[in-house]
């Protein structure tokens, strides 16, 4: 196929859609906006229902002839420098399990970063798959999470060389990222891929002033949400792959057994989009992303009380090895109350959303999308956090744990534990007992305690007065955590 990055071939055919005049007497049964409620379609808005069509037999034909899917997947593969790029409307939840079901399989182990998504978890319990856990590097200072070292992945194929690959996240929510040239490294001299969750990265392959892409570094599978750093929808995935360690056929499979069969056109337009954007645009976007990002952190340091966490920060022989400086992560501890209170203030005062929020930071995600005007709105919220933070004061303690007590034993395989006969007890009796439920701050959504693993005193402490201090908690049966859900125990 010929290269050409100023098409689009989904944003193409919809237009074609349109201009042709089709009539579909098939799904979806608004028929182009004309059956939706009034009410709907005036907050909608009626060009989401006109972009809502069938992907086959209506977007393409009914054998899909113009493989207008195909040709978008194939110039998002060469944007990024993939041999080949898989489209997703289920979110990077899906594409990371789909990955992992192509690299291992129920019963087999893989060595996994313990900082992974609750989606990465999930797949372990949808598939059987055994964790070999590895550490994420701890920071006692700031008691915040890197990703682990290329050494400690060395150290789990060393101790468990039956398992079939590996798989990363970087970089962090936080912008931390990871030595994925040496991870890799440490897979492929024994032949395993290594798979990255990328989710935070969409951006990474457009601007050189940004860590390192997992595709350049070597990874065999990238899954990247679009929706987060880049200009999709919510749900737009993609997942790349290279080299001969992970079969295409294996990855594609595994995608259609776990996707949707009625994929929305809208979040494919969305991606492909943001790909020409990319591809067209993004250096200069990116460059001028990054000159505000600087600007805004230098700014939010000259405010009395808060801290941008930056490079000297995170990075270092015991930390991350690349920084991406757009999440702009900020240090409340300053001002004597926690990052939930800070968040919520500025919500309801300023109207302004932050995304991480933990019991001592509060983070700004700058893209291209963002401007003088949306700065000086957030700057000036920040100044006047600043000077009321009195009002938020005293804030509820939150227990961070110390690293040692961050690593439970697992007594059993997340599905076993997730799939056993469960019992809700109250907090104080589930100490010691085996969960049977994911505890998950969200966001960014990494899990403190994982169905399998012992409960501690410690984490449940942190959990519970991380819970009373405004941690969102959101996945156990009871997210008060006043009972926990552990498995029932043989007498």
């Amino acid at each position: 196929m010929e290269i050409n990055h100023h098409e689009a071939p989904v944003l193409d055919a919809l237009a074609a859609y349109k201009e042709q005049g089709e009539l579909g007497f098939s799904p979806p049964g608004h028929k182009q906006a004309r059956g939706a409620a009034p009410a709907v379609r005036a907050a909608l808005g009626d060009a989401v229902f006109l972009g809502d069509v069938l992907a086959t037999g209506g977007l393409d034909d009914r054998r899909e002839r113009s493989n207008v899917l195909q040709r978008a997947e194939r110039l998002m593969a060469d944007a990024v420098h993939a041999e080949h790029t898989f489209f997703s409307t289920c979110g990077s939840s899906l594409s990371v399990k789909a990955a992992m079901l192509s690299v291992t399989a129920p019963g087999r182990k893989l060595v996994v970063g313990r900082d992974a998504h609750k989606s990465v978890v999930s797949g372990l319990i949808l598939s059987g798959v055994e964790p070999v856990w590895v550490a994420p590097r701890w920071d006692t200072e700031r008691r915040l999470a890197h990703p682990p070292s290329a050494e400690s992945f060395e150290k789990a194929f060393a101790e468990h060389p039956e398992a079939d690959g590996a798989l990363v996240t970087s970089p962090t929510p936080y912008g931390a990222a990871a030595d994925l040239r040496s991870i890799a490294d440490v897979c492929h001299r024994r032949s395993k891929p290594l798979i990255v969750d990328e989710a935070w990265g969409a951006h990474l392959p457009f601007h050189p002033d940004l860590p390192s892409w997992a595709m350049d570094a070597g990874a065999d599978v990238c899954v990247t949400s679009i929706h987060k750093m880049g200009s999709g929808l919510e749900q737009g995935s993609v997942f790349h792959l290279q080299g001969d360690l992970v079969d295409h056929d294996t990855l594609a499979s595994r995608a259609d057994l776990l996707g949707t069969t009625s994929p929305s056109v809208l979040i494919y337009a969305g991606i492909d989009g943001w790909r020409r954007q990319m591809v067209l645009e993004g250096h200069a976007l990116l460059s001028r992303a990054l000159e505000l990002a600087a600007r805004v952190r230098q700014r939010i340091e000259e405010i009395e009380g808060l801290h941008v966490n930056g490079q000297d920060d995170f990075c270092g022989p015991d930390a991350a090895a690349e920084f991406d400086p757009l999440p702009v992560i900020i240090d409340v501890e300053g001002l004597g109350t926690t990052g939930y209170r800070a968040a919520d203030w500025l919500r309801r005062r300023h109207h302004i959303d932050m995304h991480i929020v933990d019991h001592r930071r509060i983070s700004a995600q700058i893209t291209h999308a963002d401007d003088e005007d949306t700065a000086d709105r957030l700057l000036a919220g920040l100044r006047d956090l600043s000077r009321e933070a009195h009002t938020l004061r005293p804030a509820p303690e939150v227990y961070v744990p110390s690293p040692g007590e961050l690593a439970p034993d697992q007594a059993l395989l997340p599905r076993d534990a997730y799939f056993a006969d469960v019992e809700d007890v109250p907090a104080a009796q589930a100490v010691g007992r085996t969960a049977a439920e994911m505890m998950t701050p969200y966001p960014p959504g990494i899990p403190a305690v994982l169905p399998g693993e012992r409960i501690t005193e410690p984490l449940l402490r942190y959990l519970r007065s991380g819970v009373e201090a405004g941690m969102n908690v959101p996945d156990p049966a009871d997210p008060t955590l006043a009972t926990v859900r552990v498995c029932v125990e043989e007498t």
